[in-house]
């Protein structure tokens, strides 16, 4: 580690030209994305044109993209689904494929973008969609825009979230796909809630099961991945986790705990003002869920934390709960939602809260000083070169080891400001 720490000044600026270098090139890989889907989307609409009528579209599709799929020596049924991607991209979402084409935004950004509102069917609303979340995209990693694209395309979709997530969960289901040496390789599909908290519930007895299964333990060699599998194939073929149990059968009492943040109009399944649809409920860190769900959950929950945020930033304000408990965890819990180095999207759950300025440096204990940081990062932080500072408002200045500087900032509420609501309303829902 102490080779981190006293590298040249040369060495120091050599890393800075390869940072440098990787995103110029980045960029430009970008930039390059975005020439190509506009000439596959160029020869989509030829093949559209050139098949006259909708009966011939299909035969001719097909042709053109054997055409280039045997230019390119790709697979033709590659080659046209990306064609009909990239076609989506140019024609509907035009302010995301310009600036994935300037390199403003990488392929992996436009590709989250326009997933999450791939169903706003009205073009002005599409380009108001657009442009909201190409300013968050500026900052931050695909997989953090994804939960806030979504939300921001809750708000100019024409149908509920109840409407399409009652036609969403008509497809569920679960496949089996084939792998060689023997292997296999099983997907579930279906409600968001259902699917992290089985996920959930599988790490929980994983974990549980280190500590108290007589097959586990410090000598088992398992990562808990394997585990997950290994319970899962259990609670599937034998009703119960049997393997891994123990005879107080506690993995059996090992619950799911997922965070859903809702809205308290929403609760309530009242409208905002003027008829608009009360902003959707959210499992915290992946998305929106639908409200019905989110009531369940509520009802079900032995308490709740109340988020207080302000009325015009949504900026959290304060945490309290209806049971006493941990306060001060609660609100950096609710406020960073996930690990607080740039990019990453690790839950806060499964993070640790961090002094900013180590205790045993005088940092104190208070919400101005700590911050959610994953395992990886928290080591980051003590064991490397990277330092990071706290502002006002829950900001981290990091630093790099080259003078590169980002700043992370807390993930908006899922909340209703009096921005979002009409003249007239005067109470925000907490």
């Amino acid at each position: 580690m102490a080779a981190l720490q006293d590298v040249t000044v040369e060495q120091v600026t050599t890393l800075e030209e390869l940072v440098d270098l990787a995103g110029d090139l980045e960029r430009s890989i970008s930039s390059l994305q975005a020439a190509r889907d506009g000439v596959l989307a160029l020869a989509a609409r030829w093949a559209l044109i050139a098949a006259g009528d909708a009966d011939e579209a299909d035969i001719s599709l097909r042709t053109v993209s054997a055409e280039l799929a045997t230019a390119l020596r790709v697979s033709d049924r590659t080659v046209q689904r990306r064609m009909l991607a990239a076609e989506l991209a140019v024609e509907r979402f035009p302010l995301v494929w310009q600036a994935q084409g300037a390199g403003q935004i990488s392929a992996g950004h436009a590709r989250v973008i326009i997933d999450a509102g791939e169903h706003i069917e009205d073009a002005d609303a599409r380009a108001a969609y657009s442009e909201r979340v190409l300013e968050l995209a500026q900052d931050e990693s695909p997989n953090r825009v994804r939960p806030l694209a979504e939300r921001i395309a809750q708000q100019h979709q024409p149908r509920s979230i109840e409407e399409r997530h009652q036609d969403a969960r008509e497809e569920r289901g679960a496949w089996v796909q084939d792998h060689p040496d023997a292997m296999g390789e099983m997907r579930l599909f279906g409600p968001t809630a259902l699917i992290h908290g089985a996920f959930d519930r599988l790490t929980g007895m994983a974990k549980t099961g280190s500590k108290v299964d007589g097959a586990s333990g410090p000598s088992d060699p398992r990562t808990v991945a394997q585990k997950r599998f290994d319970i899962a194939m259990d609670l599937l073929l034998t009703g119960a986790p049997a393997g891994h149990d123990t005879e107080d059968g506690l993995l059996a009492a090992v619950t799911a705990h997922i965070s859903v943040t809702v809205p308290a109009l929403t609760l309530m399944g009242r409208e905002r003002a003027g008829g608009a649809q009360s902003p959707p409920a959210e499992l915290d860190g992946h998305g929106p869920i639908d409200p019905a769900t989110a009531r369940v959950l509520a009802g079900a929950a032995s308490g709740w934390d109340r988020l207080l945020t302000h009325p015009f930033t949504g900026a959290l304000l304060a945490t309290d709960r209806y049971r006493p408990g941990a306060t001060l965890r609660r609100q950096l819990r609710a406020r960073d939602q996930r690990c607080r180095f740039p990019t990453c999207r690790m839950p806060v759950r499964e993070s640790d809260l961090d002094h900013t300025l180590d205790a045993a440096f005088g940092g104190s204990t208070e919400e101005g000083n700590l911050g959610a940081l994953c395992r990886r990062h928290h080591t980051l932080k003590h064991h490397s070169p990277w330092h990071v500072v706290q502002l006002d408002d829950g900001l981290l200045e990091w630093t790099s080891p080259t003078g590169h500087t980002y700043v992370d900032r807390p993930p908006p509420q899922n909340t209703v400001t009096f921005a979002d609501t009409s003249a007239n309303v005067t109470v925000a829902p907490f």
